[in-house]
């Protein structure tokens, strides 16, 4: 049965590769800059996906977000605050996000008149490591809650990141959490990584993501 499996999950994945190729020509030819988000649940993606939703409106950026989830559409009624443009994909059983899905959800929207889009993936640290989305830049989230461990219980996902970001950082002192530990065991499994500390609350360290995200096209 095994050798079945395993043929069957390759062709997801080469179907899925093969999508995620179309759409990231489809963003180049746009020139929108997209970046997606995978955490486990709870550590603060939606509440960090909005306080960037909201600033980079306030630059005068166009942005725009599609938002996984297993059910409800509580996330995109709560990204909607920022004023951006948001799709909510409901996914089911299914713990990750497919190219497919993503295509479907913005097969009706005039990409070229935003400058970002952000893909907020479903809380999983496993199955969205596989699934390329066309994506620029993917980020990982790892709060502060979770422990300093967390990237080496879940290497896959951090090694195919382009940047490292601890969350909740006002909650450090009271979880006791370590964050030169967490830096070196993220390093330990991507070594140039990118690692970012902010708190979404507060707006500390908010300033140097937002540079990073610029960086990638410039001011308005």
């Amino acid at each position: 049965m095994t050798p079945r499996i395993v043929e069957v999950r390759k062709n997801i994945l080469k179907h899925n590769d093969e999508v995620a190729r179309a759409l990231r020509t489809r963003f180049a030819e746009s020139h929108v800059f997209v970046t997606s988000l995978v955490s486990s649940p709870g550590a603060g993606k939606t509440a960090f996906l909005e306080k960037t939703l909201t600033l980079l409106r306030e630059a005068h950026y166009r942005t725009a977000a599609v938002v996984g989830d297993l059910a409800t559409d509580n996330d995109a009624a709560r990204l909607a605050r920022s004023q951006a443009l948001v799709r909510q994909i409901t996914t089911g059983t299914l713990c990750h996000l497919e190219a497919a899905m993503v295509e479907k959800a913005v097969a009706d929207w005039t990409l070229a008149d935003l400058d970002f889009l952000f893909i907020e993936n479903v809380g999983n640290l496993v199955c969205p490591s596989a699934y390329d989305l066309g994506e620029n830049l993917r980020a990982v989230l790892l709060s502060v809650t979770e422990g300093e461990d967390k990237p080496l219980k879940y290497p896959t996902i951090f090694h195919s990141a382009d940047v490292a970001i601890i969350t909740k950082m006002d909650l450090a002192a009271a979880a006791e959490f370590d964050c030169a530990a967490a830096r070196a065991n993220i390093q330990a499994v991507c070594p140039e990584i990118p690692i970012i500390e902010l708190s979404s609350k507060t707006g500390a360290g908010m300033n140097v993501w937002l540079d990073l995200l610029v960086s990638r096209i410039g001011p308005r």
